[in-house]
Protein backbone atom coordinates (compact mmCIF):
# COMPACT_ATOMS: atom_id res chain seq x y z
CA UNK A 1 0.00 0.00 0.00
CA UNK A 2 3.14 2.63 0.97
CA UNK A 3 4.71 1.84 -2.41
CA UNK A 4 1.78 2.10 -4.63
CA UNK A 5 1.16 5.82 -2.66
CA UNK A 6 4.93 6.50 -3.34
CA UNK A 7 4.52 5.64 -6.58
CA UNK A 8 1.33 7.73 -7.13
CA UNK A 9 2.99 10.72 -5.86
CA UNK A 10 6.19 10.44 -7.82
CA UNK A 11 8.31 9.38 -5.46
CA UNK A 12 10.85 6.26 -5.80
CA UNK A 13 9.78 3.49 -2.91
CA UNK A 14 13.30 2.68 -2.26
CA UNK A 15 13.57 5.99 -1.00
CA UNK A 16 11.26 5.59 1.67
CA UNK A 17 13.22 2.22 3.03
CA UNK A 18 14.61 2.31 6.61
CA UNK A 19 17.75 2.53 7.25
CA UNK A 20 20.76 3.04 4.70
CA UNK A 21 19.28 1.81 2.33
CA UNK A 22 16.77 4.38 2.13
CA UNK A 23 19.31 7.18 3.18
CA UNK A 24 21.19 6.05 0.06
CA UNK A 25 18.28 5.77 -2.61
CA UNK A 26 16.82 9.15 -1.15
CA UNK A 27 19.94 10.81 -1.83
CA UNK A 28 20.91 9.35 -5.19
CA UNK A 29 17.38 9.69 -6.80
CA UNK A 30 17.59 13.62 -5.51
CA UNK A 31 13.67 13.59 -2.76
CA UNK A 32 15.37 16.04 -0.63
CA UNK A 33 18.84 17.32 -1.05
CA UNK A 34 18.44 19.56 -4.22
CA UNK A 35 14.77 19.05 -5.31
CA UNK A 36 13.74 22.82 -4.30
CA UNK A 37 17.22 24.36 -5.14
CA UNK A 38 18.04 26.58 -8.14
CA UNK A 39 20.46 24.66 -10.17
CA UNK A 40 22.76 27.02 -10.59
CA UNK A 41 23.19 27.66 -6.61
CA UNK A 42 23.49 23.73 -6.01
CA UNK A 43 26.38 23.73 -9.48
CA UNK A 44 28.18 26.64 -7.28
CA UNK A 45 27.94 25.50 -3.67
CA UNK A 46 30.02 22.00 -5.78
CA UNK A 47 32.11 24.24 -7.37
CA UNK A 48 32.85 25.71 -4.15
CA UNK A 49 33.32 22.12 -2.51
CA UNK A 50 35.78 21.69 -5.26
CA UNK A 51 37.76 24.95 -4.55
CA UNK A 52 37.56 24.28 -0.59
CA UNK A 53 40.01 21.17 -1.71
CA UNK A 54 42.46 23.51 -3.49
CA UNK A 55 42.88 26.00 -1.03
CA UNK A 56 42.97 23.55 1.51
CA UNK A 57 46.18 21.55 0.01
CA UNK A 58 47.90 25.04 -0.75
CA UNK A 59 47.15 25.79 3.35
CA UNK A 60 48.45 22.70 4.35
CA UNK A 61 51.60 22.86 1.78
CA UNK A 62 52.60 25.97 3.36
CA UNK A 63 52.30 25.11 6.74
CA UNK A 64 54.11 21.89 5.90
CA UNK A 65 57.12 23.61 4.28
CA UNK A 66 57.04 25.86 7.55
CA UNK A 67 57.50 23.37 9.76
CA UNK A 68 60.11 21.66 7.82
CA UNK A 69 62.28 24.75 6.65
CA UNK A 70 65.61 24.29 8.75
CA UNK A 71 66.07 29.01 7.95
CA UNK A 72 64.56 31.07 10.09
CA UNK A 73 60.88 32.25 8.98
CA UNK A 74 60.30 35.59 8.09
CA UNK A 75 58.44 37.69 10.82
CA UNK A 76 55.33 39.15 9.02
CA UNK A 77 55.02 41.98 10.76
CA UNK A 78 58.22 43.23 9.58
CA UNK A 79 57.79 41.63 6.28
CA UNK A 80 54.31 43.45 6.23
CA UNK A 81 54.75 46.94 7.50
CA UNK A 82 54.15 50.31 6.58
CA UNK A 83 56.37 53.62 7.20
CA UNK A 84 53.65 55.70 8.24
CA UNK A 85 54.48 59.55 9.46
CA UNK A 86 58.22 58.23 9.96
CA UNK A 87 56.49 55.37 12.40
CA UNK A 88 56.62 51.31 11.01
CA UNK A 89 53.29 50.21 11.45
CA UNK A 90 52.99 46.16 11.17
CA UNK A 91 50.05 44.77 9.49
CA UNK A 92 48.47 47.75 8.33
CA UNK A 93 47.88 47.49 4.24
CA UNK A 94 47.09 44.01 5.22
CA UNK A 95 44.37 44.72 8.24
CA UNK A 96 42.98 47.31 5.84
CA UNK A 97 42.72 44.80 3.27
CA UNK A 98 40.84 42.14 5.24
CA UNK A 99 38.50 45.20 6.84
CA UNK A 100 37.60 45.71 3.41
CA UNK A 101 37.03 42.27 1.96
CA UNK A 102 34.79 41.57 5.46
CA UNK A 103 32.58 44.57 4.64
CA UNK A 104 31.79 43.58 1.41
CA UNK A 105 30.23 40.39 2.53
CA UNK A 106 28.03 42.93 4.56
CA UNK A 107 26.85 44.94 1.57
CA UNK A 108 26.52 41.34 -0.90
CA UNK A 109 24.67 40.01 1.77
CA UNK A 110 22.31 42.93 1.79
CA UNK A 111 22.67 42.54 -2.10
CA UNK A 112 20.70 39.29 -1.81
CA UNK A 113 18.02 40.70 0.30
CA UNK A 114 17.00 43.80 -1.08
CA UNK A 115 17.19 41.58 -4.97
CA UNK A 116 14.65 38.90 -3.59
CA UNK A 117 12.49 42.42 -2.32
CA UNK A 118 12.91 43.08 -6.20
CA UNK A 119 14.25 46.29 -5.41
CA UNK A 120 16.68 46.99 -8.93
CA UNK A 121 18.08 50.26 -7.61
CA UNK A 122 19.01 49.55 -4.10
CA UNK A 123 20.46 46.15 -5.23
CA UNK A 124 22.52 47.60 -7.91
CA UNK A 125 23.89 50.00 -5.91
CA UNK A 126 25.30 47.71 -3.11
CA UNK A 127 25.79 45.33 -5.77
CA UNK A 128 28.44 48.08 -7.45
CA UNK A 129 29.63 48.88 -4.05
CA UNK A 130 30.54 44.81 -3.60
CA UNK A 131 32.74 45.53 -6.63
CA UNK A 132 34.48 48.37 -5.90
CA UNK A 133 35.46 46.68 -2.59
CA UNK A 134 36.87 44.02 -4.06
CA UNK A 135 38.60 46.42 -6.86
CA UNK A 136 40.35 48.39 -3.80
CA UNK A 137 41.31 45.16 -2.16
CA UNK A 138 42.81 43.82 -5.64
CA UNK A 139 45.05 47.22 -5.97
CA UNK A 140 46.38 47.24 -2.56
CA UNK A 141 47.23 43.48 -3.24
CA UNK A 142 48.79 44.56 -6.33
CA UNK A 143 50.69 47.33 -3.65
CA UNK A 144 52.05 45.07 -1.55
CA UNK A 145 52.96 42.69 -4.08
CA UNK A 146 55.15 45.99 -5.90
CA UNK A 147 56.78 46.36 -2.56
CA UNK A 148 57.93 43.11 -1.77
CA UNK A 149 59.06 42.52 -5.43
CA UNK A 150 61.04 45.72 -5.18
CA UNK A 151 62.57 44.31 -1.80
CA UNK A 152 64.04 41.34 -3.97
CA UNK A 153 61.23 38.89 -2.43
CA UNK A 154 61.07 36.37 -5.54
CA UNK A 155 59.25 33.02 -5.73
CA UNK A 156 62.74 31.20 -5.28
CA UNK A 157 64.42 33.37 -3.16
CA UNK A 158 63.96 35.74 -0.07
CA UNK A 159 66.13 38.48 2.05
CA UNK A 160 63.72 38.14 5.00
CA UNK A 161 65.09 34.30 5.92
CA UNK A 162 63.40 31.21 4.50
CA UNK A 163 63.38 31.00 0.66
CA UNK A 164 60.18 29.34 0.49
CA UNK A 165 58.31 32.08 1.97
CA UNK A 166 58.45 33.73 -1.77
CA UNK A 167 56.71 30.99 -3.60
CA UNK A 168 54.29 30.50 -0.93
CA UNK A 169 53.21 33.70 -0.78
CA UNK A 170 52.74 34.75 -4.25
CA UNK A 171 51.03 31.19 -5.11
CA UNK A 172 48.58 31.66 -2.04
CA UNK A 173 47.72 35.33 -2.37
CA UNK A 174 47.84 35.48 -5.96
CA UNK A 175 45.28 32.56 -6.58
CA UNK A 176 42.82 34.13 -4.11
CA UNK A 177 43.81 37.72 -5.64
CA UNK A 178 43.00 35.61 -8.96
CA UNK A 179 39.44 34.47 -7.32
CA UNK A 180 38.79 37.62 -6.38
CA UNK A 181 39.33 39.73 -9.88
CA UNK A 182 36.75 37.21 -11.17
CA UNK A 183 34.54 38.14 -9.15
CA UNK A 184 34.66 41.41 -9.52
CA UNK A 185 34.06 41.10 -13.59
CA UNK A 186 30.79 38.77 -12.69
CA UNK A 187 29.71 40.91 -9.95
CA UNK A 188 29.63 43.91 -12.80
CA UNK A 189 27.68 41.42 -15.05
CA UNK A 190 25.01 40.36 -12.45
CA UNK A 191 24.74 44.42 -11.57
CA UNK A 192 24.32 45.42 -15.00
CA UNK A 193 21.67 42.53 -15.47
CA UNK A 194 19.74 43.45 -12.23
CA UNK A 195 19.97 47.65 -13.54
CA UNK A 196 18.17 46.49 -16.77
CA UNK A 197 15.79 44.17 -15.35
CA UNK A 198 16.55 40.98 -16.81
CA UNK A 199 15.93 39.21 -14.05
CA UNK A 200 12.43 40.88 -13.13
CA UNK A 201 11.54 39.32 -16.96
CA UNK A 202 13.44 36.26 -16.68
CA UNK A 203 15.60 36.74 -19.80
CA UNK A 204 18.08 33.89 -20.16
CA UNK A 205 21.53 34.40 -19.80
CA UNK A 206 25.07 34.34 -21.33
CA UNK A 207 25.87 30.69 -20.89
CA UNK A 208 22.26 29.07 -20.78
CA UNK A 209 18.88 28.66 -22.57
CA UNK A 210 17.53 28.52 -18.80
CA UNK A 211 15.88 31.41 -17.42
CA UNK A 212 17.06 33.66 -14.75
CA UNK A 213 15.93 35.25 -11.57
CA UNK A 214 17.11 36.72 -8.71
CA UNK A 215 18.61 33.80 -7.78
CA UNK A 216 21.60 34.35 -9.73
CA UNK A 217 22.21 37.56 -7.03
CA UNK A 218 22.23 34.92 -4.01
CA UNK A 219 24.73 32.55 -6.31
CA UNK A 220 26.81 35.46 -7.07
CA UNK A 221 26.48 36.10 -3.16
CA UNK A 222 27.82 32.84 -2.34
CA UNK A 223 31.06 32.64 -3.97
CA UNK A 224 31.47 36.32 -2.84
CA UNK A 225 31.40 34.79 0.85
CA UNK A 226 33.31 32.12 -0.02
CA UNK A 227 36.25 34.54 -1.23
CA UNK A 228 36.25 36.22 1.63
CA UNK A 229 35.80 33.23 4.21
CA UNK A 230 38.85 31.81 2.41
CA UNK A 231 40.81 35.31 3.27
CA UNK A 232 40.03 34.80 7.24
CA UNK A 233 42.25 31.55 6.69
CA UNK A 234 45.06 33.26 4.77
CA UNK A 235 45.42 36.17 6.78
CA UNK A 236 45.48 33.86 10.01
CA UNK A 237 47.76 31.46 8.56
CA UNK A 238 50.17 33.63 6.54
CA UNK A 239 50.19 37.15 8.07
CA UNK A 240 48.99 36.11 11.53
CA UNK A 241 51.22 32.96 12.32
Amino acid sequence: MAKTAAVAKGLDPAALAPGMAGFSADWSSDQRAFKNVHWGKAMMWIFLLSDTFIFSCFLISYMTVRWSTTTPWPNPSEVFGLHVGGVEVPLLLIAIMTFILISSSGTMAMAVNFGYRKNRKVTTYLILLTALFGASFVGMQAFEWSKLIHEGVRPWANPFGAPQFGSSFFMITGFHGFHVSIGVIFLLIVARKVWRGDYDRGDRGYFTTMKGGYEHVETMGLYWHFVDLVWVFIFAFFYLW
